[in-house]
Parts: C-alpha cells; structure tokens; sequence
C-alpha cells in the first residue's frame, strides 16, 4: 500500500505542468458531480434521526405491556410477521425482491435465525424477568461484541487498544447489572440478564456476517428475508409451545403494542435507518445506541412504574461509557445496531 501511494506521489511530482492543469478541471467536474448526486441532507435528515431516538427508546416498553397478555416465542413471530408483509408491500415493483445466488440464501438464514430468532426471543423472554430500561442498556453491548467479531472476520477493521479498554469497561457493567440482579431479583432475573447480552451477541455476529458478505440486496429486502428465516422456526415453536394463536389472550393493549413494534418499530424503523446512511456518518448514526438506552430508561420510569436501582444505575453506567469509549473516535464502518 505504501509503494502504490510512493509510486502515485512520484509521478506526480514528474508530470508536466501542462498535464496537471489538464487534469485540474476534469476533477473539478468530478466533484461538482458527486456533489450534485449525494443525497441532500434537509430537514428530513433530523426528524428521521430524532424518530429512530424516540421509536427505539419507546419499543422497549411496549415488549414489557405486550408481554402482559402475550406469550414471548408467538409475540415475536407475529411481530415480524406483519413487518415481513409491510416491507414486502413497500418494496413490489420498487426493488429486486429475491437475491442472487444460493449463498446468499444460506447467508440470509444463518443471520436470520441468530438476529431474530435467537436476539428476539431471549430478548422477549428476558423481559418477562427484568426491567425494559434494564434490557435496553444490556443490549446495548452489541457493538462490543460487533468489533471483536469484526477483528476475527473483517481484515480492515483490526480490534484496537482503545476500543478493547471500552469493550472491557462496558464488560464490566453487564457484570455490576446482572450480579445485582442475581442478588436482588433471583436466578430468573439474572438469566434474564444473561439471555439478553447473549441475545446481543448473537445479533452482532449476524451483522459483521452480513457485512462480511457484501450482498447486493436492497436494505429493506434484506431485512424481510432475515426475518423470513427467523420467524419461520418461531411459528411452528410458538404454535407447539404457546397454543393456537387464536386463544391468546388478545386486549385492545396487546394488538396496539403488536401493530407499534411490527410497523413502527420494525419496517418503518428499518427502512429510516436505511435512508440515513448515506446522509449521516456511521458514528453519528451509532451515536442512536448511546441515547435509547436512558430514554428507554425513562419510559420505563414514567409510564411503565419501572425502578433503577443505584447498583443498576452504576452499571448502566459503566455500559455506556464503555459504548462512547469505542464510538469516540470511530469513523470507519462499524456493524449496524439492532434494536427492541
């Protein structure tokens, strides 16, 4: 990389006069081009980031009412579900629907099954145990675990010292978090807990996965087929485990958290996400996971009758600054993060 970058330099210093202003104004047009086709970045760019902040923090909360009425696996699965049906609606006739090659399809399972079957399901369940504020903080060491998968599969996003020091403080908070659960709340809360930031990992690896790939798939296309996968296995559990769908105990309350987390927390939240990036830097859009986590803290406090205890406030603490550590200086491409 160096000679490339040497050779470059040197025939430039050795070209004529007359060739560098023949190329002056063919870079000029270049960058008018580029600059004419980057996507504008209006009003529309901070109210879709303000929405993915406010949605995500809410989804969290809405888990925890759902789960009042509905059994988790079934709760999962009819929640994407219907996202499939709305991304599908939204993408006939505007994109590709199926991908390229059989890879692609086994890739696509694989992601699929560990983002939503696994991530979803522990998540759910876990929520049954612990606190949404709680849940939302734990999961947020997804990058944690995202940037050591990405030094093992990903050659140009090496783990560095500064990054560790973050994965290790954060580390840290899930340890202060779930030893207080186990102290306080018993053993179902602690697994709760740990189902939660193993959920975590789990998405994380189906990320760096995906990106590892490089899939020439349309973002919201590429959701609906993870989905597909993952909520395939979950109906049939769902329906062994749960029961017939129709008996569930269906409240004016649970269908509203139902339709909020399948279309607004999902498709919508999907397809917003997907629109930014090409309008805003990765680390501003990860800047989200720093703030869902309090907000969802917050929901949880004021609708949800929710407490945070001091030694939960610490680790929370703890998790966060370990999140901002990796973040501060991350320019490059990190794994996308997933939300309640």
């Amino acid at each position: 990389m160096n000679g490339f970058v040497g050779r470059q330099a040197a025939s430039w210093l050795y070209e004529s006069q007359a060739t560098r202003d023949a190329r002056a104004p063919v870079k000029a047009n270049r960058i008018r081009l580029e600059k004419r086709l980057r996507p504008k970045a209006g009003w529309g760019v901070p109210l879709a980031w303000v929405t993915l902040c406010v949605v995500w923090s809410s989804t969290w909360l809405a888990i925890k009412i759902g789960l009042r009425d509905l059994p988790p696996i079934s709760f999962v699965a009819i929640r994407f579900l219907v996202a499939i049906v709305v991304l599908l609606a939204v993408s006939i006739r505007r994109t590709r629907l199926f991908p390229r090659g059989r890879n692609d399809y086994v890739v696509l399972a694989i992601t699929g099954i560990l983002m939503f079957a696994v991530n979803y399901t522990l998540l759910f369940w876990a929520e049954l145990h612990v606190s949404s504020g709680l849940a939302a903080v734990l999961q947020a060491t997804i990058p944690m675990f995202g940037m050591i998968f990405a030094h093992w599969m990903l050659p140009d996003e090496p783990l560095r010292l500064q990054r560790l020091a973050g994965a290790m403080i954060a580390l840290g908070g899930v340890a202060t978090i779930c030893g207080r659960l186990l102290g306080f709340n018993g053993p179902l809360a602690f697994w709760g807990g740990v189902a939660v930031v193993v959920g975590g990992a789990s998405a994380a690896f189906a990320n760096v996965l995906v990106k590892a790939r490089s899939m020439q798939l349309a973002p919201a296309m590429l959701a609906a087929w993870q989905m597909i996968f993952g909520v395939a296995p979950l109906l049939l559990l769902g329906f062994a485990v749960d029961g017939n769908p129709a008996r569930f105990h269906w409240t004016s309350t649970s269908v509203f958290c139902l339709l909020y987390l399948a279309v607004i927390g999902s498709a919508l939240t999907f397809l917003l996400l997907y629109w930014l990036l090409p309008r805003l830097t990765v680390a501003q859009l990860q800047s989200i996971s720093l703030i869902t986590p309090p907000g969802a803290v917050m929901l949880g406090w004021l609708l949800g009758g929710e407490t945070f205890p001091l030694s939960s406030l610490l680790g929370a603490g703890l998790v966060l600054a370990g999140v901002w550590i990796i973040f501060r200086k991350a320019a490059a491409s990190e794994p996308l993060i997933q939300e309640g």
